[in-house]
């Protein structure tokens, strides 16, 4: 049996050439500055091959799947990628679900749970004494009361779903909240008919409905007064308006009319009942989305089950209250379980309880036990999720098997890093090879191999510098993550006091922070630190960023925002799910480049416009693949396919289009380019070369301008948006807030992020930014620790100040890291 992943000759994207092996059975660390090629290596070369050689075993078609640039690939095990992409954006896919750990409790539920009687509401206890019957050609389990003795039908663990008819609440759907319309957004009270009384008529549209409105109105002998406030009419004219001549409101003041048959006689639908329809056609996309937003359902109250499921007790304690608890206070609870029960009660669940604790710790371990079951995975950062994948995995006990994980330490605390490394050795241990592409320093130090992809970005990387255990990566001088590991922490540096002006949020209460007071010094760069759950992110993003916009939420007051002119957010989540939005597009540079090259005295020759190069619109983009590149293959059992389009060969234009060119460069080849290797090329463009530099300088210089925003990791889209705004904005007195913007970044890179938030803060700014990475938070000028633990745990101000005043705060985890 071979003992390696022998790979030899990798030249795919900017890999130049490579060969190297990979050791079996062992963690595996792929480290690098940021587009030095280790994604092209980990997945563009040894996932793409793993999962074409297995179609090939399985006898289906490989065309679809091209081979990646490679000579050969020897010793290649089958493959399980780990990403930080979140696939399931379901809205009823939570964390409980996601790991199965809620069937575990659904179960538990329908063996021990106390069930209220429907006929004398009075709880039952879980009866052995029950009868079966046939009906419908299912099964119900009946149990009769002992305080009324009426029979009634016994909750089984499809009434603790919520995404079962028999237990989701029937007024949310199992959901937990409800759409409304904002009738202020539509209707504008002050406004007449004639004027923007309805805020989405415009135009002709609106001359269109006022006359069979009007035509209405004189059908039912209603006077209306298109001329007149809104806020003036009766209810029998907003009925009409609003609702429409076959609304039941409506109706009701004409019972004895029948509506009208035509739009000519005067059948108008009504302003909501309109919306509400194209609403519930287009399951919510509707481009009337915006007026609509979510509340909290009315009758569950969020919980999403029915009535008579919640009334259902374990331990005093309903199954939707367990759902809100974070992981930590389950394992708690189950732990108490047995004391509370007979032994002959605790047998039947012993074998499930000692499955869902063992799932439970698992999760614990790398550092999510914050988490609730309820917890939607939407809403779930691409560490978290990646987490929770590889603590369900352990379970799987599968061997001989190459894990690929991209950065798994995103959003983990320096504290919780070992019991993340732990379960990774142990998957090792099972006979599996764990290949992680990371770059935490404790990480690398726990690695059994580590193999650094270099020395730079782009056309400056795609080269092996250095491999080989720890020790060994130190002693190679050409190796960037050995250099590094070689040097000694950064040292405390002198630190701004700020403007004098402070920003302070009193009495927040919000989530799990427990009535906490904290002070921003503005003019200052300000890190939040804590660990995972703690609290930061409310603090920041839910309370602070918040309540610029509006009333304080969460909080009792917030104290000083005079003295701050805008407020820019930029956190983590996605930018967009469009699939024809790239780097290009997002900042705008390609509106700059098409004006670029319409202007070139061939393209005016042949009359181009602007919107002919651009891939978005009909007319020189490729309409067999409608400007992609690419067109979509179904592979039936497997995910489906991009396969380059065979009219365009991936070029995305039309050959009239792409005949034309700036300094050799058609607009298709531009896209392909780097954003390093376009600085030459535009360096006398302003407008272009203002948003290369900003790029270069947040660490995205390596990537293509073609690129899909959607395949962006939650530090690259991050630090995307922070050059935007850069781009856009140019006054101080600006407001800065960031959710770990080092996402992704090297050590080596995080140096260059510094250097512009430092250049921020010099020119009048405040960045705060919610950060775990330790050579950020010793660059602060003041560092505010929420803490100690996650969830219940955390939420209290453990250590406010610079970071040499919390490295003397015994209680700080974030002191003891920076310390050492």
């Amino acid at each position: 049996m071979k003992h390696d992943i022998d790979i030899r000759g990798a030249r795919e994207h900017n890999l130049k050439n490579i060969s190297l092996k990979i050791p079996k059975n062992k963690l595996v660390l792929l480290t690098g500055p940021s587009g030095s090629g280790k994604s092209t290596l980990a997945l563009d070369t040894l996932q793409r091959e793993c999962q074409r050689q297995y179609m090939e075993s399985m006898g289906m078609t490989t065309d679809a799947v091209s081979k990646p640039k490679v000579d050969s690939i020897v010793g290649l095990s089958p493959s399980i990628s780990i990403g930080q992409h979140i696939t399931n954006r379901n809205p009823r896919s939570t964390v409980g679900t996601t790991t199965d750990m809620y069937t575990y409790l659904r179960v538990l539920y329908e063996k021990l749970g106390e069930q209220p009687c429907p006929h004398c509401d009075k709880m039952v206890p879980p009866r052995v004494d029950k009868e079966q019957y046939e009906e419908d050609g299912g099964f119900k389990q009946l149990i009769d009361c002992p305080h009324c003795h009426q029979r009634f039908e016994k909750l089984t663990r499809s009434h603790f779903s919520f995404n079962k008819p028999e237990g989701a609440c029937p007024t949310c759907d199992g959901l937990g909240n409800v759409s409304e319309l904002d009738l202020t957004a539509v209707f504008q009270e002050e406004q007449s008919l004639k004027e923007d009384g309805v805020a989405i008529w415009k135009g002709q549209y609106r001359d269109y409905q006022l006359a069979i409105l009007q035509a209405a109105a004189e059908y039912y002998d209603i006077s209306l007064d298109l001329d007149s406030p809104l806020k003036s009419f009766n209810n029998i004219q907003k009925d009409l308006l609003y609702y429409g001549v076959e609304s039941e409101p409506f109706s009701a003041h004409f019972p004895n009319k029948k509506p009208p048959k035509t739009v000519g006689q005067g059948k108008f639908e009504g302003i909501v009942t309109g919306i509400w329809r194209r609403y519930k056609e287009k399951a919510g996309q509707s481009g009337e989305a915006n007026l609509f937003f979510t509340k909290q359902c009315p009758d569950c109250h969020g919980e999403r089950l029915n009535k008579r499921s919640r009334g259902v007790l374990v331990a005093n304690t309903s199954i939707s209250r367990v759902t809100k608890w974070s992981l930590n206070e389950i394992l708690t609870w189950l732990d108490n379980l047995q004391q509370r029960y007979s032994d002959e009660s605790f047998q039947v669940i012993e074998p499930l309880l000692h499955d869902l604790k063992t799932k439970l710790t698992r999760i614990v371990r790398v550092g999510l036990g914050y988490l609730s079951l309820d917890r939607q995975t939407i809403t779930l950062s691409g560490g978290e999720a990646q987490r929770l994948r590889l603590a369900t995995i352990l379970g799987s006990g599968l061997t001989g098997v190459l894990y690929i994980l991209d950065e798994p330490t995103a959003g983990l605390h320096p504290k919780d890093t070992h019991g993340l490394l732990q379960v990774m050795k142990e998957l090792r241990d099972l006979g599996n090879t764990v290949l992680v592409i990371e770059h935490d320093e404790d990480m690398m130090r726990g690695a059994d191999h580590i193999i650094d992809i270099g020395p730079g970005a782009g056309k400056y990387g795609g080269t092996v510098v250095g491999q080989g255990t720890v020790s060994q990566l130190m002693e190679q001088e050409q190796s960037i993550t050995g250099n590094f590991l070689k040097k000694p922490p950064t040292t405390f540096h002198k630190k701004r006091t700020g403007n004098g002006n402070h920003l302070t949020v009193h009495h927040v209460t919000k989530h799990n922070l427990k009535n906490i007071t904290v002070s921003f010094p503005l003019g200052t760069l300000i890190s939040v630190t804590g660990v995972s759950g703690s609290g930061k992110s409310t603090l920041v993003f839910d309370v602070l960023a918040a309540g610029f916009n509006g009333a304080p939420q969460g909080c009792e007051k917030i104290t000083g925002f005079e003295a701050i002119k805008t407020l820019i957010t930029v956190d983590q989540t996605p930018l967009t799910r469009m699939q024809r939005s790239n780097i290009a597009t997002y900042t705008d540079a390609f509106t700059h480049i098409r004006h670029l090259f319409s202007n070139l005295p061939e393209a005016k020759q042949k009359k181009l416009k602007a919107k002919d190069f651009s891939f978005n619109m009909q007319g020189g983009r490729c309409e067999h693949c409608q400007g992609l590149g690419f067109v979509m293959t179904n592979m039936h059992f497997l995910p489906d396919l991009e396969v380059t389009c065979p009219v365009c060969k991936g070029r995305r234009f039309k050959d009239f289009i792409l005949d034309i060119t700036y300094n050799g460069q058609t607009i298709s080849s531009i896209l392909d380019l780097t954003i390093e290797e376009s600085r030459p090329l535009f360096e006398h463009v302003k407008k272009i070369s203002s948003i290369i530099e900003l790029l270069c300088e947040v660490g995205l210089g390596y990537l293509s301008w073609g690129q899909p925003v959607t395949t962006l990791s939650g530090g690259e889209g991050q630090r995307l948006k922070l050059a935007k705004e850069l781009y856009k904005q140019t006054s101080n007195h600006t407001l800065y807030l960031l959710d770990e913007p080092t996402t992704g970044l090297h050590p080596t890179d995080v140096q260059n992020l510094l250097l512009l938030l430092n250049r921020l803060v010099d020119a009048g700014n405040t960045v705060i930014t919610v950060e775990h990475t330790l050579e950020v938070i010793r660059a602060s000028d003041w560092v505010i620790d929420i803490g100690p633990g996650g969830g219940e745990d955390g939420g209290q101000v453990v250590a406010q100040g610079t970071p040499e005043q919390i490295v003397a705060v015994k209680e700080s985890h974030t002191g003891a890291f920076l310390n050492r």
